[in-house]
């Protein structure tokens, strides 16, 4: 390249890119034509003259090799902290976004329940949140001994109210005290409606609970007392359980495993998740690793918003003993 070619190429690339100028304006002002421009900005970045650099705060790579890894439509990560609230604050924050982003008139939304879900909707209550003409409908029934502000009706109606749209209860538990129970709730005009709206649903928020202590699991409500008590998380382990979506408990394969509750549960079946246009798990955790792998495997979700030390965690696991 000779000298004077090397000039003219950094100074049209300096006019492109640094003053900001049109290469019209460019052209007009160097004599020549529009498409000559063009090939002098190409020429320059071939030869090293220009180098762009798109500054990265957010996470971008570690989204996209997620996405790749599971074949996921998106992921969304949020930054990590030691102080777990904040961490849910965060990906309720994200879930919102998200919810603004692909809601949509006529729109069956969905909504579990738990703290990372109620995050989403307390935010939603702080966010201006445009009116949307949609029907916000609870997955899973609701365990009697959880906090309310987490529990899935109360959730959908502070969502619902954000949108001034359209909200709809399930008034169940997520697991009955006996199978009898069950099959007395399901034919009830109450269940027959919100069966119809999962038969027709669109998008789905969900939360990923583990067989942990800290979980936020369904031993969080009823399973941790009463008639449930005698099963442990050590036995759900033993059977393979690694997490648990809408009560429904999973291997790492992401196999539904049968407990002693398959037939006292009251939610959406997970194989319904997998046929939606958005299905969307919100988790983080050391501790959830295996459990968002197995929901990841059985293509319960095809969204996930997570933190940044689990999607790393998650990049390197592939099944097997916890982390």
């Amino acid at each position: 390249m000779i000298p004077v070619e090397r000039r003219l190429l950094i100074k049209v690339a300096n006019m492109y890119y640094i003053e900001n100028m049109k290469q019209s304006d460019i052209a007009a002002k160097l004599g020549m034509n529009r498409t000559t421009v063009s090939k002098y900005l190409k020429r320059a970045m071939d030869a090293g003259l220009v180098k762009i650099s798109i500054v990265d705060d957010s996470y971008a790579y570690l989204e996209a090799a997620l996405e790749r890894k599971f074949n996921l439509k998106e992921v969304y990560i949020v930054s990590s902290n030691s102080d777990s609230d904040e961490v849910k604050n965060n990906m309720g924050k994200a879930g919102l976004a998200f919810l603004k982003r692909i809601i949509a008139v006529n729109k069956i939304i969905g909504f579990a329940w738990g703290s990372s879900i109620g995050a989403l909707a307390r935010q939603s209550a702080l966010e201006h949140c445009s009116p949307v003409s949609v029907d916000f409908v609870p997955l899973v029934g609701g365990p009697e001994n959880i906090d309310s502000e987490f529990h899935v009706n109360t959730i959908c109606y502070k969502v619902a109210q954000a949108f001034s749209s359209n909200s709809h209860y399930l008034y169940a538990p997520a697991i009955t005290k006996t199978a009898e129970i069950r099959e007395a709730i399901i034919q009830d005009v109450n269940y027959a409606n919100i069966v119809e709206y999962w038969n027709n649903m669109d998008i789905a928020f969900v939360g990923i609970g583990a067989p942990v202590k800290s979980s936020n699991l369904v031993w969080a409500g009823d399973f941790a007392t009463g008639a449930f008590a005698k099963e442990s998380i050590d036995n759900l382990a033993q059977s393979g359980v690694v997490g648990e979506i809408c009560s429904i408990f999973y291997d790492s394969n992401g196999l539904v495993v049968k407990t002693d509750f398959t037939d006292k549960i009251i939610a959406i079946g997970l194989e319904k998740l997998r046929t939606l246009e958005y299905s969307i798990g919100i988790a983080a955790s050391k501790e959830k690793v295996p459990a968002i792998y197995g929901a990841l495997k059985g293509k319960f979700i095809n969204v996930l918003i997570s933190d940044e030390d689990t999607a790393k965690l998650l990049l390197e696991y592939e099944g097997g003993a916890p982390i």
